[in-house]
């Protein structure tokens, strides 16, 4: 079992450019199901053997796909994330970047009771290792299939730690980059919540940065919630405040945007807090052992 993508995946790629292609060809090379493509003035063509669509819903109608990640550029991203949840799509992961941010308020009133869950946007997508199911920009030769999940607000810390965890022989269940701007569709908390209640996920491993209170919203979910062990990273603990670092909702504008503050929630929910990056392979490892879930 696995959370959000699976077997069952039928892949939609909104925004065919150059990226969408690229990361489609990867896609396809991992063993993802694409059954779709979508551009505005190349309906009825194909790009590496998969059919192209000028609408999102011709492509659901005509291929049944239940997935897609969209490429679209910045300016008309948010119109393509209300097209995919008009069109009935239950999983919609957005890439791009820059987004305006008045564009994602609309954007989540609009997807407010819908039957969409929106990965993103300005996230690196989802990958299932066990099923070969890559929906995103993830490198898939770092990852191996097992019971670890990974939710982590930083792209690059997601390869980090997944590779971390794959050179400590510690397999993944399902990988989530939530994304790093100030409006996303599926927070942290959303995302341990799924890890939490998948069987086949034993532990979870939380990648948080400075700015927000997301991580301390995870922090009290964890700590009413989670038996599961969870090894918590927050990124930007050197950050100056009032500076943005990277993300445009790594900012940290109030106590609880603070690296410490959110450490010392986590702490105080149970959960195992790595103050380096590079020790977060090695803290799961032992987390595991201590827990009777690794020998």
């Amino acid at each position: 079992m696995a959370v959000l993508v699976d077997a069952n995946t039928r892949l939609m790629v909104q925004g065919i450019g150059t990226e969408g292609a690229n990361h489609m060809r990867r896609s396809i090379a991992y063993g993802t199901n694409v059954v779709a493509a979508i551009h505005p003035r190349r309906g009825g063509e194909q790009q590496d053997g998969v059919p192209i669509f000028t609408t999102v819903d011709e492509a659901v109608r005509k291929t049944g796909a239940n997935v897609t990640i969209i490429f679209v550029p910045a300016p008309f991203a948010a119109d393509a994330i209300l097209e995919a949840a008009a069109a009935g799509l239950p999983l919609i992961v957005c890439i791009t970047e820059g987004i305006p941010v008045l564009d994602m308020v609309k954007v989540k009133a609009a997807l407010q009771g819908s039957n969409s869950v929106l990965i993103g946007p300005n996230c690196p997508g989802v990958i299932t290792p066990s099923t070969k199911t890559r929906v995103g920009i993830m490198p898939g030769d770092v990852f191996l299939p097992g019971r670890v999940g990974v939710v982590s607000r930083s792209g690059t810390l997601v390869y980090e730690v997944v590779a971390q965890l794959t050179a400590e022989g510690i397999g993944q269940s399902t990988c989530i980059g939530v994304g790093g701007d100030p409006i996303i569709g599926t927070r942290q908390v959303e995302a341990i919540r799924m890890l939490n209640e998948d069987p086949d996920t034993d532990a979870i491993v939380m990648v948080g940065e400075i700015g927000g209170s997301a991580e301390q919203e995870a922090a009290a979910y964890i700590k009413e919630h989670v038996k599961k062990p969870v090894v918590a990273f927050i990124a930007g603990a050197t950050a100056p405040a009032g500076r943005r670092m990277g993300h445009a909702g790594a900012i940290i504008s109030g106590e609880d945007g603070k690296a410490e503050n959110k450490k010392t929630a986590l702490r105080a929910a149970g959960a195992i807090v790595s103050d380096s990056p590079a020790e977060i392979g090695s803290t799961m490892k032992k987390a595991l052992q201590d827990h009777g879930l690794l020998k």
